[in-house]
C-alpha cells in the first residue's frame, strides 16, 4: 500500500506545490482534511463545507476531476482563494476518490497558474488511479482518527 506521504512525494516530483487529501463527511456536511503538505495553512482535521455548486457537481456527483488553471476559475468555489493566491498558487485539481460508488474523498493538488496541462493532468490522474484501492480503504478510517 502506498501511504499518503508517498503519493504526495510522487505528485511533488511532477510539480505540485501544495498537496492535501480530504475525506468526505456527508453527515457533517464537510470535507475533512486527513493529509497535508502545508500543516500551518491547511492543518489536518481542517474542514471545508460541502456546498452544492459547480465544483460539487463535477467532483462529487459526476466523479470527474475538477481543473482550474487560473485563480478566477477556482475563486468562485473556494472561500480560501485569497490564501491560495498568497501562497503563490494559481491552479488546482481535485481528483475524486471512489471505488465505483459514492466519492469518499479527494486528492487536491495546487501549483502555479497554468500548471495542469492535459499531459500533466493525465500523469497526476494515473498516480492517483494506481493507489485508488488503498485510498478507498484508508479514507473511511481516516475520518475516525
Amino acid at each position: 500500500m502506498t501511504s499518503f506521504a508517498d503519493l504526495h512525494a510522487r505528485c511533488a516530483a511532477l510539480g505540485a506545490r501544495l498537496f492535501t487529501i480530504t475525506a468526505l463527511d456527508p453527515a457533517a456536511g464537510v470535507a475533512r482534511r486527513v493529509y497535508t503538505s502545508h500543516p500551518v495553512e491547511y492543518p489536518v482535521a481542517g474542514t471545508k463545507p460541502l456546498t452544492r455548486d459547480g465544483w460539487h457537481q463535477t467532483t462529487i456527483i459526476d466523479r470527474q476531476t475538477f481543473v482550474a488553471n487560473t485563480p478566477p476559475e477556482f475563486a468562485k468555489y473556494f472561500f480560501d482563494h485569497a490564501l491560495i493566491v498568497s501562497l503563490g498558487l494559481g491552479s488546482c485539481i481535485n481528483i475524486p476518490v471512489h471505488d465505483g460508488g459514492p466519492v469518499l474523498g479527494t486528492v487536491n493538488l495546487l501549483a502555479e497558474a497554468g500548471h495542469f496541462t492535459a499531459d500533466r493532468l493525465t500523469a497526476y490522474q494515473a498516480l492517483v488511479s494506481a493507489v485508488q484501492p488503498a485510498l478507498c480503504a484508508a479514507l473511511p478510517g481516516a475520518l475516525q482518527a
